[in-house]
């Protein structure tokens, strides 16, 4: 655990910026088990009513001049269509729906985590993994039925000379295979690093000899990790769809 001290005996400042990434039970005290409601449960409950009330109830109205709540929906439905049409294809807009939940599951996780006393889920490998590998297994499984034995194609590089063919084909098999990895720990790295160094600088706010200073330091990074939190809902999604034109068309 990362701990700053300065004179802990002496009631100086004491914090411990990854506090707010423990996961504890939302009722009592104990371990934590498989069917304890804990308070990463009660924020990705959270997360799914406000996905609710914006894209189901937000837009019942279907409006010819529509409210905020549906000109924010239809723009970011828009905005995932053409996404996914854009990077997979007319083939894979059918599987619109399922990249448009990640998209908006990750996106809404990011920007409720950003609340005072809030848990961002989106921090937490266990979360991410979780959905990188239900991506990845999708995924291969529709390779294989879309393509059979052809989909085995996606890791033989037949433009490469042909001495080299295998060992590239082995590069490809294992970058392959890191993929749910590489797509997990980027999402749930960038969440924790970012409120992890706000909570620093939010340490030394209580030092008001450079109080003015870490104030600015955490409003600059605020804005950042509003930034961060677009940006890795979108690049989570956008891999997805990368993903995915590959099972459907593996020689390309």
């Amino acid at each position: 655990m990362a701990t700053e001290a300065h004179g802990a005996e002496e009631g100086g400042l004491v914090f411990h910026p990854m506090d707010q990434f423990i996961v504890k039970p939302l009722f009592g005290h104990g371990d934590v088990g498989a069917f304890t409601i804990t308070n990463v449960t009660l924020w990705m409950a959270l997360t799914v009513v406000c996905i609710i009330l914006l894209l189901v109830i937000g837009t019942s109205r279907r409006a010819i001049v529509p409210s905020r709540s549906q000109s924010i929906a239809e723009m970011l439905y828009g905005f995932v269509y053409k996404m996914v049409e854009d990077v997979t294809g007319k083939d894979g807009v059918k599987y619109f729906p399922y990249i448009m939940t990640l998209f908006m599951f990750i996106l809404v996780s990011n920007f409720l985590g950003l609340l005072p006393m809030a848990f961002t889920t989106t921090s937490h490998i266990a979360v991410t993994g979780v959905l990188a590998i239900f991506v990845f297994l999708a995924v291969t499984v529709l390779g294989f039925v879309k393509n059979g034995m052809g989909f085995l194609g996606l890791f033989w590089v037949s433009s490469a000379p042909l001495a080299l063919r295998p060992i590239l084909a082995l590069i490809e098999v294992i970058s392959y295979f890191v993929r749910p990895v590489s797509h997990s720990i980027r999402l749930a790295g960038n969440m924790m690093a970012g409120h992890a160094v706000i909570k620093v600088f939010a340490g030394f706010a209580a030092i008001a000899a450079i109080s003015p200073l870490s104030i600015l330091a955490i409003t600059a990074m605020y804005g950042l990790e509003i930034l961060v939190s677009g940006i890795q809902a979108y690049v989570f999604a956008i891999l997805t769809c990368v993903y995915l034109k590959d099972a459907l068309h593996p020689s390309h």
